[in-house]
């Protein structure tokens, strides 16, 4: 199963035991894939459920339900602060690749990007691309952009954590023990948070943490969070 091609199906595309193929479906699937009358391949539709299914024309049979395990044992939520040109692109298809559950775009004191709402179904495009290529049962959510003392008012879980690269907090690794089911974690912008950011956040109950000695790029530091909090909760 490993081998056959999968793509998102929504929803709203299943019909009496088939998938309504969109045009765009129908294209990558013959044109791109090569795939032909009667090929197989698999149907995920992005909130834990995927199918193998049995192309036929406009259309795919559903075969059979797949019974996929590759999430996390955690729900990872990314507060991330938008970087400059097109780097949240790679946060995004990254982060999915990595496990997170959603990302929540911020725009911080020091955001220089202020995206359109095109950008946003861009970022959900490239989510659902990446969940794909990664085998995940399901798509992360991208929410839309706030203003980061919204952003850390609005989730009130108790494992919640803001990178800081100046200072001396303890690394995230030393923190991230008996997360049983939820993490909230966010990364700062090109120049990093601001002293007043840094104080609201601890505020609103968020623990500042290191990410290393070294400074990281606002690309770079989202991906290495991810990978430390995957490798502590993975089982």
């Amino acid at each position: 199963m490993s081998q056959l091609q999968r793509i998102a199906i929504a929803p709203s595309q299943f019909q009496q035991g088939q998938i309504l193929l969109t045009k765009e479906q129908q294209h990558y699937l013959g044109r791109v894939l090569r795939l032909r009358e009667g090929d197989r391949f698999i149907a995920m539709d992005g909130m834990g459920k995927w199918w193998l299914v049995q192309l036929a024309g406009e259309q795919a049979e559903i075969l059979e339900p797949l019974l996929v395990e590759t999430e996390l044992p955690v729900a990872i939520t990314l507060m991330v602060a938008l970087p400059k040109g097109n780097g949240f692109d790679e946060v995004v298809r990254c982060c999915t690749e990595l496990g997170v559950t959603c990302i929540a775009p911020v725009l911080s004191d020091r955001t220089l990007l202020h995206p359109s709402p095109q950008k946003l179904e861009r970022w959900r495009r490239i989510a659902a691309e990446a969940a794909e290529q990664s085998e995940r049962s399901f798509v992360p959510t991208i929410l839309e952009p706030v203003a980061f003392n919204t952003a850390i008012t609005a989730n009130q879980t108790s494992h919640r954590y803001i990178c800081e690269a100046r200072g001396a907090y303890p690394h995230l690794n030393k923190v991230l023990n008996n997360i049983s089911s939820e993490i909230v974690i966010a990364i700062g912008p090109e120049g990093g948070w601001t002293i007043q950011e840094i104080e609201n956040a601890e505020s609103a109950g968020f623990q500042p943490v290191s990410l290393g000695r070294r400074i990281l790029r606002a690309v770079t530091a989202p991906i290495v969070a991810l990978s430390l909090i995957s490798a502590a909760c993975e089982v």
